[in-house]
């Protein structure tokens, strides 16, 4: 006797999508990357709103954005033109455009703000800093005056201090190789996250930096970072300038140290790529070494930059780990 046949009636819905039930595929699907968009544009309002309040303005047609425009317009290019072709390695290498032009969109953008920021500041923290860095028994002048006396450490102590920007391109060509939009995106909210937390904590603690505040004889030897915070700080105060030059922007954040924030974070980001690990270490802490006199910061200046880095990742695990909760629910 035949069996009777059972009708499997279909379900009223689609299946919830694995995207929306795998919190890692949830936000490798782009939650995290159109979130760190949106908070780019807003950042970017933010941005201009403090630059007109501050009376100065950027002039778009500055011949020292020239490199920009045309730098900007290939990563277009590439990220736009590049997925329909049949190279192979036309993923990678759009995903990186993308990659690229948001991370130095964020870089330009944390510098620029600097300088509306340090218009709406008052005073200087050097006599603090500095009294918090003899409490410790750091003594920049017999740092300065050792690299002063050696052309070597000069040399090199400008060159890894420069690097701060080839760990990122390292990283995130690395999460673009691998299609990790989640990787990338979480480096990048770290680091913006970061840019801002220094910004915050620079309005409260404004400095001319221990170069400027603590030699005052002949200058042997001018570390890259040179003296700009005694010039531009009591300028933009001022109003006497009024035009940012965007192509020739210069470091006026002394506490906290930008470059140790970034230095740990890339740690922390390239402590997970075992085949780059002991390198992106290596020169890590090496530009850590060459961030006193180079980017003539106080000790106390490095370790609130530490301090910042931590609080950056915190508070991006704890936004993801929103996102995966409520991608959940």
């Amino acid at each position: 006797m035949a069996l009777p046949t059972v009708r499997v009636r279909e379900p009223d819905h689609a299946p919830a999508d694995p995207a929306f039930t795998n919190p890692a595929l949830w936000l490798d699907g782009g939650v995290l990357r159109r979130q760190v968009m949106v908070a780019m544009l807003l950042s970017v309002a933010v941005l201009a709103g403090f630059i007109h309040d501050a009376g100065l303005h950027i002039d778009p047609t500055q011949i020292g954005l020239v490199p920009y425009y045309v730098v900007g317009a290939v990563l277009l290019a590439l990220r736009f033109g590049l997925p329909p072709s049949k190279w192979s390695w036309a993923g990678p290498v759009s995903r990186f455009s993308e990659y690229a032009g948001l991370f130095t969109l964020m870089a330009l953008m944390g510098a620029t703000a600097s300088y509306p920021v340090a218009g709406l500041t008052h005073g200087y923290a050097d006599a603090t800093l500095q009294g918090i860095d003899e409490r410790l028994g750091f003594d920049w002048l017999y740092l300065y005056r050792v690299v002063a006396a050696h052309p070597f450490l000069q040399g090199l102590g400008t060159i890894v201090y420069r690097s701060i920007y080839v760990t990122p391109a390292v990283l995130l060509w690395c999460a673009a190789k691998n299609a990790d939009h989640k990787r990338a995106y979480s480096f990048m909210l770290r680091f913006w996250l970061a840019t801002i937390l220094t910004l915050i904590f620079f309005a409260l603690m404004p400095a001319i930096g221990p170069f400027s505040y603590l030699w005052h004889q002949a200058i042997p030897y001018m570390p890259e970072s040179e003296q700009w915070q005694s010039g531009l700080i009591p300028a933009l105060r001022a109003h006497t300038l009024h035009v940012i030059d965007v192509g020739h922007l210069r470091g006026i954040v002394s506490a906290p140290s930008f470059h140790t924030a970034a230095a740990v974070l890339y740690i922390v980001a390239g402590w997970h790529i075992p085949a780059l690990r002991w390198p992106i270490v290596a020169l890590n802490v090496a530009m850590l070494l060459s961030t006193p006199v180079e980017g003539t910061h106080y000790l106390i200046d490095m370790i609130l930059g530490a301090g910042v880095a931590v609080m950056a990742i915190a508070l991006a695990r704890w936004w993801e780990q929103g996102l995966a909760t409520r991608a959940l629910g």
